[in-house]
């Protein structure tokens, strides 16, 4: 008897849908797997074997050939698994429902029967319900990530068993669904607050205008300034994730394998990776390409931390993330694109003492040291950095004060006001903040006044800035501009602006 079982199978965030063909013949017995499957794949034939068996149901001793639909198609992952023994269990008819074409199977067999959890759940069920399937069988552990998407019966198996029972109406199994319209309220109150960070009011400030202009920013200053510190509070004044936002983040997380608590993503990422890190691990990659931390840190941040300590050749990879909002990763068998619109957040030291320039301490290294260090930072990736901020030593006096600092929340809500303002201004061009301006919308949306231009070309004049830095300049006034309220940009706003831009000058001499 032969039959037909949907499945999927994901290449990147996108997922494909299998036809599971199987036929049990008679002849000597065998069990052959073909349709380009991988090692997972091929390694099922056991799997299944086993957990039908140990579901308490005599395996059929005859010739099994299972193909799998479109053979040019390369299949990869253990999700097959249930599929293949649904299909086997269909063909010796102990299984007797025979219209499958609106159903999918996704999921991997124990030895036991146990259905287990299976990484890239979420992008699996997105794409399924966008070729029309109407029921999916999912294990019990994927339920709340998957659960998530609406127009779809999601149904949540156990054992092999239990779906036995389900498809042949002995059992009854509900579609599981979650409620997300308030799972986003209180995500940003899980964050350290700015109202803890004592003085350094000047990098409050860039950090206000960075997150309300989603751009990226450069601290550097010595040792125990703050910078660390006042990072890890700027995802609390990031607006809240949207919907759709947080259903992409999630999709990449469940690929990734790294989905906690196996639900929505309701935060914005914070990634802070080791410098010992490697390309691959930044950008992603591997033999079955994986997202790297650019990826995991979509529409989240990125913390690189003590940046010249990185390998140069690992910073130089996120110039054309930083610049295009993705990444490609191409191997032999597939090219796969992860998205990557992330804040980059990067702090160093001027010196590899900590203390060049430092009016408290003398700097022990010598010029050809420095030169060294700071030439980990190129200048294509500096330029790529919107806002470079100096960090002065906080003073005593900030220290002992007893008056408190202003909170996230208020800041949150000068941002949100900005972020507001972009969104409106954009909404026919698909843009979302001021750093994805294009050089055409800059033409259109950074139109200075006669002052305006006079200060900018004062600037240019005096400090060598680049055609990228001009572009840089005029997004932040933009920023500044938004955070006032003001739908042109003024002259103080350029003034602001570039002076977020004069650190190149200073230590990259």
């Amino acid at each position: 008897m032969l039959s037909k079982i949907n499945t999927c199978i994901l290449q990147g965030l996108n997922g494909y849908i299998v036809e599971v063909e199987t036929d049990i013949s008679n002849g000597l017995p065998g069990f052959s797997i073909v349709g380009l499957p991988d090692t997972a794949i091929r390694e099922s034939k056991e799997r299944v074997k086993t957990a039908i068996k140990n579901s308490g149901i005599d395996f059929p001793i005859h010739r099994i050939t299972v193909n799998l639909a479109p053979a040019s198609l390369k299949k990869e992952g253990s999700q097959i698994d249930l599929s293949i023994a649904v299909g086997i269990l269909v063909a010796i008819e102990v299984i007797e429902y025979d219209d499958f074409s609106k159903y999918a199977f996704i999921g991997e067999l124990s030895l036991d029967g146990r259905i287990n959890k299976i990484e890239g759940a979420l992008p699996i069920v997105i794409s399924l319900k966008e070729t029309g399937i109407e029921k999916i069988i999912i294990p019990d552990g994927n339920k709340e990530e998957c659960s998530v998407v609406k127009g779809i019966d999601i149904i949540p198996v156990k054992t092999l068993y239990d779906l036995i029972l389900y498809l042949n109406n002995e059992i009854d199994i509900c579609p599981y669904i979650t409620e997300v319209d308030n799972i986003f309220d209180m995500a940003n109150n899980d964050y350290e607050d700015f109202k803890d960070v004592k003085g350094q009011e000047n990098l409050k400030r860039a950090m206000e205008i960075a997150a309300a202009g989603a751009h990226n920013i450069m601290m550097i200053g010595p040792p125990g300034s703050g910078k660390t510190m006042i990072s890890r509070r700027l995802p609390s004044i990031l607006p809240q994730l949207t919907f759709e936002e947080s259903l992409e983040i999630t999709k990449i997380y469940s690929v990734a394998g790294v989905l906690e608590g196996n639900s929505l993503v309701t935060k914005r990422p914070f990634r802070a990776p080791h410098h010992t890190m490697s390309s691959v691990a930044l950008v992603g990659g591997g033999r079955i390409p994986k997202p790297g931390e650019v990826s995991l840190a979509h529409y989240g941040v990125l913390f690189l931390d003590e940046m010249p300590e990185f390998q140069k050749n690992v910073l130089e990879v996120l110039r054309q993330p930083m610049e295009d909002g993705q990444v490609t990763i191409s191997r032999v068998n597939a090219s796969l694109s992860y998205p990557a619109k992330f804040m980059l957040v990067a702090s160093m030291n001027p010196c590899p003492c900590g203390y060049y320039g430092d009016p408290t301490h003398e700097c022990s290294c010598s010029p050809a040291n420095i030169e060294r260090y700071l030439g980990k930072i190129s200048g294509p990736l500096l330029d790529r950095i919107d806002i470079h901020v100096e960090v002065t030593p906080v003073k005593y006096k900030d220290l002992q004060s007893k008056q408190d600092s202003e909170s996230s929340s208020s800041i949150r809500e000068r941002v949100n006001k900005a972020r507001k303002h972009q969104i409106a201004r954009y909404k026919e061009d698909n843009i979302f903040s001021n750093a994805q301006l294009t050089t055409r919308n800059i033409k259109k949306y950074c139109k200075l006044d006669e002052a305006g231009n006079k200060i900018l070309d004062n600037g240019f004049k005096n400090l060598g800035f680049s055609a990228r830095a001009y572009n840089k300049i005029l997004k932040v006034s933009r920023t500044i501009a938004d955070l006032d309220g003001e739908e042109n940009i003024k002259e103080h706003h350029i003034a602001e602006a570039i002076q977020y831009r004069n650190l190149d000058r200073k230590f990259w001499r």
